[in-house]
């Protein structure tokens, strides 16, 4: 294999750990921020922990995953991306700390109060994580300052630290972030709807109606910003058929909640967080990461990669594992497909 063919599948390979993550993530996400709105008596927060309490954490190591992919196969993506993003990724970090451990601590004693302040836990660390990577993302899709030696400088007045921070906390930064969070709610809604039963079914249908019009109203404002922002400002007219779809798909998803049918609702949603993390990928390709300080400093396929010893090694060993570790994600959700209810005979605690 070529090694120009190497460095494209391991940018594509890398777009797919992504996705995945974020597909499959994000409901457990959005079902971790709905935990103390929704769950009006113990055991239906308990219901709903366990809607995504076998799959919770091993849905995170998609991001280990794509972490790691992305320092073996691009050290200087990862390097130049995991310093300028030290202090949102320390955040991320804290917040799958607080979320884990909230899942594996709350039921150690029964006391309201306890259990109260580690379903809180779950639902911060659940807002903060997607918050932060939303923001990222929009950054990435529309440029950071890199300099020549491959870091993020920061305005001349400020600290580096600080000043490369408080340059991602931009408007369209945070409007990334802010649709990020709706549409994993959303998810995390239509995925509740799935796997539960009776009287909290129906209040998650409920809820899943108002998420979508505040899931819709973010969605597009930051589609259209990333049209004028992105697409637009790189000379790109047509942005092509993918991001349409993935507002189509958004906006379709309503018929189906409408009509209680959460399994297309499901499907809708999943399809949009998919096709926009594929508009990501296909609008920065070849780069990895857009300088706005000047273009020849931004990072690509090619100037970020490990060597070609390197991405064949790794090529080799992801064609053995990859197929076993989808197989055995695919027969954990086969064999906890089953829906939940609040009956507390049947809760696992």
């Amino acid at each position: 294999m070529s090694y120009e063919f190497l460095q494209i599948l391991w940018f594509i390979l890398i777009a797919v750990l992504w996705i995945g993550f974020f597909f499959l993530e994000g409901f457990d996400f959005g079902v971790g921020m709905l935990l103390p709105f929704l769950g009006k008596k113990d055991v239906e927060r308990r219901a709903i922990i366990n809607s995504i309490g076998s799959v919770w954490d091993g849905n995170e190591v998609w991001l280990l995953t794509a972490g790691g992919a992305t320092f073996a196969a691009f050290p200087h993506w990862y390097a130049t991306m995991f310093s300028g993003f030290y202090l949102a990724l320390f955040l991320l970090l804290v917040g799958l700390i607080i979320r884990g451990v909230a899942f594996e601590y709350r039921s150690k004693d029964a006391a309201p109060a306890w259990r109260n302040r580690f379903d809180w836990m779950i639902a911060v660390g659940s807002f903060l994580v997607p918050l932060l990577l939303g923001t990222a993302f929009a950054n990435l899709a529309q440029g950071v300052p890199i300099g020549e030696d491959m870091n993020l400088v920061s305005p001349a007045w400020m600290p580096n630290g600080i000043g490369v921070t408080l340059t991602l906390l931009n408007p369209y930064g945070l409007l990334g972030g802010l649709a990020t969070v709706a549409v994993f709610l959303l998810h995390g809604a239509n995925f509740l709807g799935l796997k539960l039963e009776g009287e909290l079914r129906e209040r998650v249908n409920t809820v899943a109606k108002k998420l979508w019009i505040a899931a819709s109203v973010l969605y597009i404002a930051l589609g259209v910003f990333t049209y004028v922002a992105g697409f637009w400002a790189r000379g790109i007219v047509n942005p092509g058929i993918v991001p349409i779809a993935a507002v189509v798909v958004l906006l379709v998803a309503i018929y189906f909640i409408n009509n209680k049918m959460e399994g297309w609702a499901f499907i809708m949603v999943a399809l949009n967080i998919v096709l926009t993390q594929v508009t990501f990928f296909s609008m920065t390709f070849p780069n990895v990461m857009l300088s706005t300080t000047n273009p020849d400093f931004s990072l690509t396929i090619y100037n970020a990669s490990s060597s070609q010893y390197t991405l064949t090694v790794m090529s080799v060993v992801a064609l053995i594992f990859v197929p076993i570790v989808l197989a055995y994600q695919g027969w954990t959700y086969y064999m906890f497909r089953k829906r939940i209810s609040t009956d507390k005979k049947t809760l696992v605690y």
